[in-house]
């Protein structure tokens, strides 16, 4: 009997050292590289473009990486490619479920007004959201986008107040929206951005909301007019004419003013790797096709994509220490993806799984606890955060008494 009592102690004992023992806190991890791009490119493919235009971007879209640019950060007037920030914050209400796609929208007097670019809304007329946003992504209608704005936001004000705000939090530092369909040309008034920062937007909505191609690849397209007047059909040109022509193509909006000239920022997809090309105050209209048409080219000839699925990876658990629970359980955060240029072998590319050994509770669901190194050629290119998939609590006086409890019997 004196010897369990002595063996029960000595386990008590070991238990206390061992749960207030000093561990790594998984918060602590500050050094993790994501796998973010930020304003400036780490590569760039080989070669140059003979381009017009007074300013272009080429970034992949799932790394943000630029692979193409001429003062990507000059500001300029954007047109009606301001509409891809109208159209991400209707996506994100949308996806918020603060409204369907069947919700009747009526327009306003205002929203009628608008003139330039428009399909002829007359007041108090509705139309479904899913019309809306068909007049703003094939026809790049103001009124549409106007009424929108006042469906989502309450007013045009508001809305665009949370355009800006959209703007910092992606980071688009050479952006300032005063409309949400670009109908003002003045830039020292205030309405500007830049190719990059119409690339960083386009991105957003791309990736995001991947079904805005069931829009901005319509070719042509109908609704209809119901009003006091009557009824009548109206039809829906797309603006942007790589719809037609150019392989893989999935958006997005085209742009122009007398002022801002000729813009366009045109997605495609091709091989899993979606490539967005930004072309702005292009001094023709054809020509903004034609320097579009060549980035994507440059891109989708230059350029693979590297995928690594790493969210399937089996990593194991992680010891708890001063917490409820033993273990917890870990993955990798997303999966990893990294742009080889023409003549980078992807099957050099290396990965190093670096994981603490332990975690101190408390602690929440998704705290980082390490990380997988990629490397190419022994040279890190980016990694992916390791976090844990459930929270744990600190255990209590009573826990511990309980866990040195269950391992006295099981020694015993």
């Amino acid at each position: 009997m004196k010897k369990n009592i002595r063996r029960f102690f000595s386990l008590f004992l070991v238990y206390v050292c061992i749960t207030s023992s000093i561990c790594p806190k998984a918060l602590a991890i500050k050094d993790t590289i994501q796998n973010e791009q930020t304003t400036d490119s780490k590569k760039q493919a080989s070669g140059s473009l003979d381009l017009n235009s007074a300013s272009v971007v080429l970034m992949e879209g799932s790394t943000g990486e630029i692979l193409y640019e001429k003062d990507k950060d000059k500001q300029l007037m954007p047109a009606s490619i301001t509409k891809i920030m109208t159209l991400l914050l209707i996506f994100e209400a949308l996806d918020a479920k603060k409204f369907k796609l069947t919700d009747e929208v009526s327009v306003s007097e205002h929203a009628a007004s608008m003139g330039g670019s428009q399909v002829y809304l007359e007041p108090f007329e509705t139309q479904t959201v899913d019309t809306m946003i068909k007049c703003i992504s094939i026809a790049s209608a103001n009124d549409a986008s106007t009424a929108m704005a006042e469906f989502v936001a309450g007013s045009e004000e508001e809305f665009v107040k949370r355009m800006n705000a959209k703007a910092k939090e992606l980071n688009m530092k050479n952006t300032h929206f005063l409309n949400c369909c670009g109908s003002d040309d003045d830039i020292t008034e205030g309405h500007y951005s830049t190719a990059y920062d119409i690339a960083l937007m386009s991105r957003e909505l791309i990736t995001k909301y991947p079904q805005i191609s069931n829009y901005s690849t319509v070719w042509m397209d109908t609704f209809k007019h119901v009003t006091k007047k009557g009824e009548s059909e109206f039809g829906l040109t797309n603006t942007n004419k790589l719809v037609r022509t150019y392989d893989g193509i999935t958006g997005l909006k085209t742009g122009s003013t007398s002022k801002a000239k000729y813009c366009l920022s045109a997605t495609a997809k091709r091989n899993g790797m979606d490539l967005i090309a930004v072309v702005m105050a292009a001094p023709e209209p054809k020509t903004r096709f034609q320097e579009a048409a060549k980035l994507l080219d440059y891109g989708f000839a230059n350029c693979s994509l590297y995928e690594d699925k790493t969210e399937k990876l089996e990593l194991g658990k992680l010891t708890v220490t001063k917490g409820k629970e033993e273990w917890v359980p870990v993955k990798a955060e997303k999966n990893f993806t990294y742009v080889c240029l023409k003549g980078e072998n992807q099957e050099d590319i290396k990965r190093k799984v670096q994981l603490c050994e332990r975690i101190e509770a408390p602690f929440s669901k998704s705290v980082e606890v390490g990380k997988i190194i990629y490397t190419y050629n022994g040279e890190e290119i980016g990694s992916v955060p390791i976090i844990v998939t459930e929270g744990a609590e600190k255990a209590k006086y009573g826990d511990f008494l309980k866990k040195v409890w269950m391992n006295f019997l099981i020694v015993k």
